[in-house]
């Protein structure tokens, strides 16, 4: 049988989407179901004083109105439970009764209709007593600053999680002496960098069903990135025990780390459990824009030094971060940024200080890269500055520095084996144009047709690498289930797993590798997934570029078992496993030393430009994009994953401007909130994929989802600056 691994299979979900049949949350409906609508705050931080349903309660359609009295444990929080699940008086959590930001979720109303639940939504009576809001992470950071949770209590599961004043989180590293290296350094180079938030704005907005199923759980149907630990913080809120809660992913409609956190999960199964009626509630995207988590924004401020010959001595690194009013996964998604802002380079000395601060604005969440984004900015933005002091080319500066096999990164440890950082980084280069001459890279010469004076063209180069997998210590496990059915031969595997498919091609890459793994075709094999019914082990979040490696080492280990017993006439042959993978410690709280991570990814990208300096037009020509994905499983799909994270990193660098004042959202639309289209990608994307192995994933392979995104805005910005010499 030939291989089924590193071939282009369709997606196992193609046909039903392209056709209309896939399900979509917002697609669902029961009879005799009802219609639930939020009541957002509206205010950034006030007390909620009084609240009155009356009036909503007597309009016709009304069914009922669910307040904090309702919720019997009012808190949720994917790091710490930190924030109530509905605002306002008679919780028994302290500080329920405040709201912190504009979308925190005051009260749902359920209805017989959507628009009854709107009206009635409309006629809630709110006293609201404003209290002094913080929009601005250094004024939440000073002494006299409004305290957003006051209340806050020791989490023993997160103890980096801090509890003096506004400081959500503060990570650390120290590495040699930076303070005496700058004496050995030739050019130092100080600046300072701003990154901005970026909105999810994925195709499905918020959407749910919730009712009781036959065995009397209540049953969420919702998009989500983590069934399991979406059922346990459900299960929380209602004091159920976790069996009597089901969570069931149809097709999701987009998720890039905005679905890790609730949004209308708890809220649906509130209103399904109290009132014993399914419960559609399907949010509008100005709800979705407003209610929901952003990409963290960052402040910057870097002092790096190198030597003449190109060795870094030194990097020393200062960060804010705008948390916003919950902890979400700030302390994960800026553990990442630790790591980061440093790049992926050998660097003797190394300070580097990293603070979240808790604000009256948006919360920050996960979003794709989870913290990289931000700290390769700063890195690469430093390198590309160093090497144009320095006079060198700065492929020859990362050529010089790059990490590699046995290089101890800023945190004192090596990178786990197979790192492909170099490879990338020759890969890209080569396919934009830099060639090696006198032992030394060099860029293309300009070249190309001849232009107008007042259009320039420019190219620059970026590296990036970020971690695969849960990191810090936590114990990353995923389970899989595989039931081998037929006489003589198999004629079936059934795989049972609770991964989340938000669009990646996670789905089509588990079949492919279960196929593989068990010697069938594709044709036989049947996945169930993404329901806690079917799959009572977790598979864990699909994040952090995750699901292959750790699917794939579950499915594997699954099929083996499975065979065996197949082989000892056991029929049906079942048999489960649990992959867990190699551990991660913390940051020691000092010096930052450990080793955070199991395995990473590794890209390189170069950006083509031309900017017509009277209009401040850019127009993105080309990306190349050089991707170490171990061993693709199915190329085609890692060329999908490479298109839209460089088309949304160009979003990020370029289009996307969420703007916030004083904790009012100033953008709360797609018409003012600009998401590139399809004028706005770049003419030509170039997906190198690289296959160096990783020793211990699956075939080989790593993850890649969110490598793409890395190194484009630093690319972008440094070939703006070879066209324009402007940084």
């Amino acid at each position: 049988m030939t291989s089924i691994i590193g071939h282009s299979l369709p997606r196992v979900d193609a046909r039903a989407k392209v056709t209309g049949e896939a399900l979509f949350p917002a697609d669902f409906s029961m009879p005799g179901m009802l219609h639930a609508k939020l009541l957002f705050a509206g205010r950034p931080h006030a007390r909620i004083l009084a609240l009155d349903p009356s009036e909503a309660l007597a309009t016709p359609g009304v069914v009922a109105v669910l307040t904090a009295r309702d919720v019997p444990v009012n808190e949720y929080g994917l790091q710490t439970p930190d924030q109530p699940v509905l605002c306002g008086p008679g919780s028994t959590k302290p500080g329920a009764d405040v709201v912190r930001f504009i979308g925190d979720q005051v009260a749902v109303i359920v209805a017989e209709s959507e628009e009854a639940a709107a009206l009635g939504r409309d006629r809630v009576r709110v006293t609201y007593q404003d209290l002094p809001a913080v929009s601005d992470p250094f004024e939440a950071l000073k002494p006299d600053a409004p305290q957003l949770h006051p209340d806050r209590q020791p989490s023993p599961l997160h103890p980096e999680l801090s509890r003096e004043g506004n400081l959500i989180c503060h990570h650390q590293i120290r590495k040699g002496d930076v303070e005496a290296a700058w004496a050995q350094a030739d050019v130092i180079v100080e600046a300072d960098y701003h990154t901005p938030a970026q909105e999810h704005a994925y195709l499905q907005p918020e959407a749910g069903l919730a009712y009781i199923d036959e065995e009397g759980r209540v049953t969420v149907v919702v998009g989500g990135q983590w069934a399991w630990e979406d059922r346990q913080q459900i299960a929380h809120a209602l004091a159920l025990s976790p069996d009597q809660v089901r969570v069931i992913y149809p097709a999701v409609g987009g998720a890039f780390g905005g679905r890790e956190d609730m949004s209308v999960q708890i809220v649906l199964a509130l209103a399904a459990w109290r009132l014993r009626r399914p419960v559609k509630m399907v949010w509008t995207r100005e709800e979705s824009i407003v209610g929901h988590c952003k990409r963290h924004p960052m402040w910057f401020h870097c002092k790096w030094g190198a030597t003449r010959e190109g060795r870094l001595v030194a990097a020393e690194v200062r960060v804010v971060a705008d948390g916003g009013a919950y902890c979400y996964t700030t302390n994960k998604v800026l553990g990442n940024t630790a790591i980061t802002c440093t790049g992926p380079y050998e660097i003797p000395n190394v300070k580097v200080d990293v603070d979240g601060v808790y604000t009256n604005n948006i919360p920050s969440g996960a979003f794709r890269g989870f913290g990289a984004p931000q700290g390769i900015f700063a890195a690469e933005m430093q390198m590309n500055k160093l090497a144009a002091a320095l006079g060198m080319d700065p492929v020859e500066l990362r050529m010089r520095t790059l990490l590699r096999e046995g290089s101890l990164t800023a945190m004192g440890t090596p990178l786990p084996g197979g790192v492909g950082l170099v490879e990338v980084t020759e890969r890209c280069a080569q396919a934009a144009g830099w060639s090696v001459q006198d032992g030394q890279w060099q860029r293309p010469p300009a070249a190309g047709p001849s232009l107008p004076a007042h259009i320039r063209r420019g190219l620059g180069i970026a590296v990036g690498y970020k971690n695969v997998g849960f990191s810090f210590g936590y114990q990353e496990s995923c389970w899989a289930r595989i039931e081998l059915h037929g006489g003589a031969e198999i004629e079936e595997a059934v795989v049972k797993i609770g991964s989340a498919e938000v669009g990646q091609g996670s789905h089509t890459a588990i079949v492919q590798m279960a196929a593989e793994a068990l010697r069938l075709d594709v044709g036989r094999v049947r996945l169930v997934a993404a329901d806690t019914a079917t799959s009572p082990g977790s598979s864990g979040s699909v994040s952090a570029s995750r699901m292959t490696f750790m699917a794939g080492n579950a499915v594997r280990g699954a099929a083996q078992a499975a065979l065996e017993r197949w082989g000892a006439e056991e029929r049906p042959a079942v048999a489960e496993h649990t992959y867990l993978a190699p551990p991660t410690t913390p940051f020691d709280p000092e010096t930052g030393a450990g080793t955070p991570n199991f395995a990473y990814g590794y890209v390189a990208e170069a950006a083509e430009v031309e900017v017509d300096t009277e209009t401040g037009e850019l127009r993105l020509l080309r990306v190349v994009c050089a991707d170490d994905v171990g061993q693709a499983i199915n190329p085609k799909a890692v060329e999908g994953q490479i298109e839209g994270g460089v088309v949304q990193a160009v979003g990020w660098a370029t289009c996307e401007r969420f703007i916030a004042a004083g904790g009012q959202v100033l953008t709360p639309h797609l018409s003012t909130y600009l998401i590139p289209t399809i004028s706005d990608v770049p003419l030509r994307v170039e997906s190198l994929i690289v296959e160096h192995p990783d020793p211990r994933g699956p075939w080989g392979a790593r993850g890649m989802g969110e490598m793409p995104f890395l190194p484009l805005a630093p690319a972008l910005a440094a070939s703006v600056h070879d066209a324009t010499d402007v940084w």
